[in-house]
């Protein structure tokens, strides 16, 4: 230290009780990006080190502090599993050590943490300022994350604005966009529940949103299942998310998802594993144009966007029901607000068809089935959802939709942001105390914004039988050629 350079040193400690194992309690503050869901001076933060988290790890965590605005680059120090997690933080005003201590006690966890904070050119006058600052700060971060550990939120509900906009159909819209993202995260709850014992499968993990969801998962320590179409990509897609996040639980299923011959040998290939599956995500999904069969005959669309998801919802459903509680979570799309549920012409004709109509269909169909599944499945103690991403920046829509991707492109919303709603589902607390929900920026949303595309009860009926029918025939023998 210069003689012309002072410095000034401020020490926070807090302790808290929560009622949480310590392995639960360690794991969800080791990720020191979850900084942002207990601090509310921290808007945002990124793990910049791949792999593990370890002794070497660095975050960057931006924090609005009585000092200032400043991004902080921590780096894990020390660590002793269950016990002990030191990090070293630097930025532009101060430098920072916090020690965060682990302990068991019969309700729960005990947590000590110290931050001590090294100040450089601290003017004597701000001084004191600065110390009653931070001290505030330090005992509300304590609280939040004793917050978030208690994991006690309400089942979700709209807001009053998104209830607003979705009645008014142009704001509704415009919340698929990014801002829309943004504008939904002021209101979220801290995410703390523990992934470690849970068994996920995603179909459609290849990229876009369930690649997404498979990184975000495997970081929360998640068993995955992936189901993807190219076996060639196997191999690297479990290198890569193993390297990336130290997550070594991670296996590949092969299936071309449009062929209900390959939906059926997955799911006597999983039931045989006889593995239990808490999540089941129905991601896979693809706009076709022009129209086009199925080696089986079957209309490409219908058989990959509808068919295929019931298909292997049903077939797992003795796995999902031996969980505690199983989640199954929909992929849908905003598309569907455009269509009326019209079981007779889910299967489209060649002539007028449209790959956007067609994808749309078939995703208003598989809502109204998560409703209904929601609702028959109660007493198996399997939550329904679905979600739809908002318009998000993915490989699909860019290839299936140039047209609209170059239109909307600086609104689109990243894989990541389009993918969070489905995390959410997968993982939250809260998230399992209501089914049968649409979802967009882990809100429960309306499912029709026209009043013109609410079918009747009858026609919902009709969409059971057709598929209660069609995927019995075609569990049974070779199907035929669609029209």
């Amino acid at each position: 230290m210069t003689n012309t350079e002072s410095k000034a040193m401020i020490e926070l400690h807090e302790k808290i009780d929560v009622p949480r194992p310590v392995h639960e309690a360690f794991d969800y503050v080791l990720d020191f990006r979850s900084v942002i869901e207990w601090d509310a001076t921290a808007s945002a933060a990124s793990k910049l080190t791949a792999g593990a988290i370890d002794v070497g790890t660095r975050f960057d965590v931006k924090c609005e502090l009585p000092v200032g605005a400043v991004t902080i680059r921590y780096t894990i120090t020390r660590l002793e599993p269950n016990q002990t997690i030191e990090l070293h933080g630097t930025c532009a005003l101060f430098e920072v050590n916090d020690v965060i201590h682990f302990s068991e006690t019969q309700d729960g966890t005990h947590i000590d943490y110290r931050a001590n904070f090294t100040f450089h050119k601290v003017l004597s006058s701000a001084e004191k300022l600065a110390q009653s600052g931070m001290e505030r700060m330090g005992k509300a971060s304590l609280l939040g994350l004793k917050s978030a550990l208690e994991d006690n939120f309400p089942a979700p509900k709209i807001s009053t604005g998104n209830q607003r906009a979705d009645s008014l159909v142009v704001p509704g819209l415009a919340l698929f966009t990014k801002a829309g993202f943004r504008r939904g995260r002021r209101r979220w709850q801290p995410m703390s529940a523990w992934m470690g014992d849970k068994h996920v499968v995603i179909t459609g993990a290849n990229s876009g949103l369930g690649l997404s969801v498979a990184y975000r998962l495997a970081e929360l320590g998640a068993e995955l299942t992936l189901v993807i179409r190219n076996e060639a990509r196997a191999a690297s897609l479990i290198d890569e998310l193993r390297r990336e996040t130290g997550n070594s639980r991670i296996h590949v299923e092969i299936a071309d998802l449009s062929l209900m011959s390959e939906v059926d040998r997955l799911v006597q290939r999983m039931i045989r594993s006889d593995k239990t599956i808490d999540v089941l995500i129905n991601n896979a999904g693809a706009l076709f144009n022009p129209r086009a069969l199925t080696a089986e005959g079957l209309e490409k669309s219908f058989a990959l966007l509808l068919l295929s998801p019931v298909k292997l919802t049903l077939g797992l459903k003795p796995l999902l029901a031996r969980a505690e509680t199983a989640r199954v979570i929909n992929v849908v799309s905003g598309g569907m607000y455009s269509q009326k549920l019209n079981v007779d012409e889910l299967i489209c004709p060649e002539q007028g068809y449209s790959g956007s109509v067609a994808y749309a269909k078939a995703k208003r169909a598989l809502m109204v089935t998560t409703e209904q599944w929601a609702q028959e499945w109660a007493d198996d103690n399997i939550i329904v959802n679905a979600m739809h991403p908002g318009w998000a920046n993915t490989p699909g829509v860019e290839n299936a939709l140039p047209g609209f991707h170059k239109l909307t492109r600086l609104v689109l919303r990243s894989p990541a942001e389009g993918a969070d709603t489905i995390n959410w589902l997968a993982v939250a607390t809260e998230a399992g105390k209501i089914s049968g929900k649409l979802f967009l920026d882990r809100e429960p949303r309306t499912t029709h914004l026209m009043s013109s595309t609410v079918e009747d009860n009858a026609e919902r009926e009709k969409l059971r039988q057709f598929l209660a029918n069609f995927t019995l025939e075609h569990a049974q023998e070779t199907p035929r050629k669609a029209s």
